[in-house]
């Protein structure tokens, strides 16, 4: 498979950034991957995802597939020209919407039997199956090997069990994948909060050489109700034993507060539902914490959300216009408000990334954590 070329440009303490090299475009790190659940970003155009300083974006096998059909996709050229996106694409596997959305669903070595959400329709996802939807089909740029994304909480015995039949998944995945000229794919470390699953993972990932190796290196299992401070200790372990020459993908994550720790630890990328999914409920995202734009407070507030972002969203609308919108139940205003937070989201990265240039990223980072209200 293709390694895409992954250059680090400067760090700090942990902290790093550089760029992946993508035969799409190039993806500056630290990167946040808004998440086009079924082939969009709810709520905002993909022009304004650019504009708003996106690189890439993250598509759902899980949706896709049983929406509108992952061959449907294939027919209309591809999920890029289908959706109207021209940069990369990384794509998750599966398994964790099976495991959070499919109320029927039966693990076995061969996959994962589920019921659709949507309809009540079987369905079978394997390792194999999954790479098929997401490379060719699909056509990611980034896939993901299948995995089972532990429950929390779990025992030990449990959270072995189900790291080993992820890491079994894993290499089939890889065999499944093979050699491809211009697409790649991650793995995926499992192990819940235990460090010795998480150091087992870990090696046993990077001992995988089929098909030269995996492109990249995920940390999944996380931000399943471990909390903010074990989500931190799971990465102080785990990320050490993560290749350096490699991108570090923390998968569904997260607040602000969390992707600064994060990037602090040596995370290169992140992907979350948290800006749309808020925004359209009112919430509005700042350094200091989110806060409810249906406030009272807010009514007669002529103030624009945050004129220091360069985003139309964030500077042309006033609290009390949006106030409004969200208290009348206007959809504009849950499309500014995700479009602000989308902006707000790439904007903290840009900050990360100049102050891990600057040599200045523990003070950034010691700043935010002081003023940060959960």
């Amino acid at each position: 498979m293709a390694i895409f070329p992954f250059d680090i440009h400067a760090s700090d303490g942990k902290a790093r950034t550089g760029v992946l090299k993508t035969p799409r475009g190039d993806i500056r790190t630290p990167a946040f991957m808004p998440v086009g659940t079924a082939g969009t970003v709810k709520g905002v155009y993909m022009e304004q995802v650019k504009d708003a300083g996106a690189d890439i974006i993250l598509g759902n096998t899980y949706h896709l597939m049983l929406r509108p059909g992952a061959e449907r996709v294939k027919k209309l050229g591809g999920l890029h020209k289908f959706g109207g996106w021209n940069g990369p694409i990384l794509t998750d596997s599966g398994g964790f919407q099976v495991w959070s959305l499919s109320k029927l669903r039966k693990m076995s070595e061969e996959g994962v039997e589920f019921q659709s959400h949507l309809d009540g329709s079987r369905h079978m996802l394997t390792p194999e199956r999954s790479i098929e939807i997401q490379a060719d089909l699909l056509g990611a740029d980034i896939s993901m090997q299948l995995d089972e994304c532990t429950d929390f909480p779990s025992t030990h015995a449990q959270a072995e069990k189900s790291m080993e039949l992820s890491l079994r998944w894993g290499k089939r995945s890889l065999a499944a994948f093979g050699n491809r000229n211009d697409q790649t794919l991650f793995a995926i470390v499992q192990g819940s909060t235990f460090k010795d699953l998480r150091l087992r993972s870990a090696e046993a990932s990077l001992n995988e050489t089929t098909s030269g190796g995996y492109g990249g290196f995920a940390i999944g299992g996380l931000a399943v109700g471990e909390g903010h401070d074990a989500m931190c200790e799971v990465l102080d372990f785990t990320v050490p034993h993560l290749p350096e020459a490699r991108p570090r993908y923390l998968m569904g994550v997260g607040k602000p507060i969390d992707l600064v720790e994060a990037v602090a630890r040596g995370v290169d990328m992140f992907d979350c539902v948290i800006p749309t999914r808020s925004g359209r409920h009112g919430q509005v995202w700042t350094d200091k914490g989110p806060y409810n734009i249906k406030r009272a407070e807010f009514a007669e507030d002529e103030s624009p959300l945050d004129s220091s972002i360069k985003c139309e969203a964030s500077q042309n609308y006033s609290k009390a216009y949006l106030h409004h919108l969200i208290r009348s139940k206007e959809m504009l205003g849950s499309m500014i408000l995700s479009w602000h937070n989308i902006a707000y989201f790439e904007d903290l990265m840009a900050r990360m990334r100049a102050a891990i240039v600057e040599h200045s990223f523990e003070d950034f980072a010691e700043s935010f954590r002081t003023n940060w209200k959960d």
